[in-house]
């Protein structure tokens, strides 16, 4: 299996806590994870009728065993577990006791904040960073293939094509994700809904917009989105709040944790259709933002990313906020370095007084380079710009 920065993180907190939580989309690993960071603990899968009939039936018995702990997977389909797990916890304070994972992050932690707040470490796992992949796979120069085929887990370990993998994800997403999260009655138009966010990537959120195209109310669209983010299918990056003495663009901006997903989902099948899409920027884009997250998440650190915008159409895709200092992050798809890609970042420097040890410019090549402007970095190489960012 391919090596997950998590299992670190996860496995020094379960020397501390009793119970640790690992959510996440689906199909991103979880399951391989705990199981490999836990090779002696009893799983339990609450997916299957007859293992969640017995947790119902009796289930102090079920939450009983000889290992050394207890792995319950998808545990949020049995809701009736966590104040038995509380009672346990609070009388017996094993460290690392239950291992609790979830690809319904809404459900999983309304349930966790009901009865194991203060009791639980809370991780999340997203599909594989660019490392993880690069450790077995290596990453070829350009990053079009691994725009195109994403980061989940089983396109790999089971060589499956994209094509054959996010269609019937999607299905599966939406047939039993979505119904058990919300009753969302038309789920044709949901789907409809989906796919006009992967057309709107790397742009700003106007829920009025797609209510208006969609035909449904300006709250059905904002619920859908809830569950969307909750699901772990896509962010939205939020908007810098400090004013600069300029007028600011508000209202946040959409990408997908996955861009094979994205691809899926806007038709885009072979390298040569994605070379000439009108979103091949904003899809670069959303890879490198996604990965940037993917660094703080897998090191159980805290998000601190925004972008910034003004009326005048200036604006920087990455901000990011470490204490009193901002940190800019320019992205640009392009293989090779011109001028141009740094007229954002030589902008937000004449406005903020910001050093250029603290702007960077990722972009589509491979060198790195240190400029007058900026520190720029290839797009394989994110964790030495995270590392420059710590």
């Amino acid at each position: 299996m391919i090596s997950r920065t998590l299992s670190a993180a996860i496995l020094d907190h379960s020397k501390k806590m009793p119970v640790i939580a690992v959510t996440g989309p689906r199909q991103s690993g979880k399951t391989t994870l705990v199981k490999s960071v836990f090779p002696d603990y009893t799983y339990l899968n609450l997916e299957y009728p007859d293992v969640r009939t017995r947790a119902l039936e009796d289930p102090r018995l079920f939450l009983q065993s000889e290992s050394p702990g207890l792995i319950l997977d998808e545990v949020q389909r049995a809701p009736e577990l966590f104040s038995y797990i509380q009672g346990i916890v609070d009388e017996q304070q094993t460290p690392g006791h239950f291992i609790l994972t979830g690809s319904q992050n809404f459900l999983l932690l309304e349930n966790i904040s009901q009865s194991l707040a203060g009791r639980v470490s809370l991780f999340t796992l997203l599909p594989l960073s660019l490392d993880e992949i690069n450790s077995q796979y290596p990453l070829a120069d350009n990053s079009l293939a691994t725009i195109l085929k994403g980061g989940y887990p089983r396109l790999y370990d089971k060589e499956l094509q994209p094509n054959e993998l996010y269609p019937s994800y999607i299905q599966t997403y939406i047939e039993r994700d979505v119904r058990q999260i919300v009753n969302v009655k038309n789920i044709h138009l949901f789907q409809t809904f989906i796919r006009l966010c992967a057309g709107r990537i790397g742009q700003i959120f106007n829920a009025s917009s797609l209510a208006n195209e969609i035909g449904v109310d300006y709250k059905t669209i904002q619920s859908w989105m809830s569950i969307l983010q909750a699901s772990y299918i896509i962010f939205l990056l939020q908007p810098y709040h400090k004013n600069f003495n300029k007028r600011l663009v508000k209202s946040p901006k959409i990408y997908f944790y996955d861009t094979g997903l994205a691809c899926s989902l806007l038709g885009i099948r072979s390298e040569e259709d994605l070379q000439v899409h009108f979103l091949k920027g904003e899809l670069f884009e959303s890879l490198v933002i996604s990965e940037l997250f993917k660094q703080k998440f897998h090191n159980n650190l805290p998000t601190n990313f925004y972008y910034w915008r003004d009326n005048s159409g200036h604006e920087i895709d990455c901000i990011i906020e470490d204490g009193p200092r901002l940190k800019a992050v320019e992205i640009k798809s392009g293989i090779t370095i011109n001028s141009s890609f740094f007229k954002g970042l030589d902008f937000w420097q004449k406005l903020t007084g910001a050093e250029a040890g603290h702007c960077f410019l990722v972009y589509g090549g491979t060198e790195r380079q240190t400029r007058s402007k900026a520190k720029v970095f290839g797009w394989r190489d994110l964790t030495s710009m995270w590392q420059e960012e710590k």
